[in-house]
């Protein structure tokens, strides 16, 4: 199976001449206010949520037929460089901020080195699912040196995910 590797060799080269070690980067783990500012909030991120219509929504969820996410700039088994440019794709629903429940709409995530999510599960805030409660459509990783995969999971206005239809998953 193949996977995705982030080599650092450039980076490598550059210290190496300095007489210095390669240092490694790490995923940056969001602290709470951190992810607002970058626009990454969660089912807290400020915004008065119904908890019971939230309920509701994740069993009612309607996903156009055809509708998709997918990595825009990226390949499976594409051999990369950190910090990585990932550059979200979406068919057949449209990206807005997080905060509304709005049908056919929702906002993007990526899970490091883990799976989609089932439909209606609220995506976590964690180091490794990062989101982009402010509509982004791209954004840059740091990731440590060595194998990884990348899921990028879509998720309507209160961060419930659409499930496995609406992900792609990158080795």
């Amino acid at each position: 199976m193949r996977k995705l590797s982030i080599l650092a060799i450039a980076i490598g080269f550059v210290l190496a001449s300095c007489g210095e070690a390669p240092k490694t980067t790490e995923v940056k783990e969001m602290k709470h206010d951190e992810m607002h500012d970058e626009g990454a909030g969660h089912e807290d991120d400020g915004h008065d949520h119904d908890h019971d219509a939230m309920e509701e929504a994740a069993e009612a969820v309607v996903i156009p037929e055809g509708a998709k996410v997918f990595f825009a700039n990226l390949k499976d088994g594409q051999t990369v460089t950190s910090p990585l440019k990932v550059e979200f794709g979406v068919e057949g629903m449209e990206v807005e901020p997080a905060g509304e429940l709005t049908e056919g709409k929702g906002h993007h995530h990526i899970i490091i080195n883990g799976s989609s999510l089932e439909g209606g599960v609220i995506v976590p805030a964690n180091e490794t699912n990062i989101h982009f409660g402010k509509g982004q459509l791209e954004t840059e990783l740091e990731l440590v040196a060595g194998e990884h995969t990348l899921t990028m999971q879509f998720a309507d206005g209160y961060h419930q995910s659409y499930g496995e239809q609406m992900s792609a998953t990158i080795l």
